[in-house]
């Protein structure tokens, strides 16, 4: 089931990169930023409490309480970056660049997670690498 859900998410995430390059047309890039953030918000909380999920914020602790506070301040960095690269550039440019977060994620989930790599993992880390490269010059 998770590889439907991260198929989705890829597809959700082209689509995003394209709506957002032709909506971003004079649009400063933070406010873009900003009104997006919002639609997420609401369609967030929209499915904690259609799930009824809203009960376990009582049970969340500090420590995950940080950890999700320094996540959404990455999330919202990231986003303020790529509604600024999008701007300036085009999006079959911005997107491959951005994507390159797959082999940086590989790379912090070794160093932080103490996640193992195999040699499918390094090849696949190498071949992403070189195919951004490819894309972008």
């Amino acid at each position: 089931m998770w590889l439907l859900f991260a198929l989705l998410s890829s597809i959700f995430a082209a689509l995003t990169s394209i709506l957002a390059k032709i909506g971003i047309d004079g649009v400063n890039s933070n406010l873009a930023t900003a009104i997006r953030t919002v639609v997420v918000l609401v369609m967030a909380w929209g499915m904690v409490f259609l799930t009824n999920a809203q009960a376990g914020i009582a049970g969340i602790g500090k420590k995950s309480w940080l950890f999700l506070i320094l996540s959404g301040v990455a999330t919202g960095a990231s986003w303020l970056c790529y509604y600024r690269a999008l701007q300036l550039g085009n999006a079959s440019k911005v997107v491959p660049v951005d994507k390159l977060s797959v082999v940086i994620t590989l790379i912090m989930a070794f160093v932080f997670l103490h996640e193992s790599f195999s040699m499918k993992s390094l090849i696949g880390c190498a071949l992403i690498g070189a195919g951004t490269l490819l894309m972008v010059i």
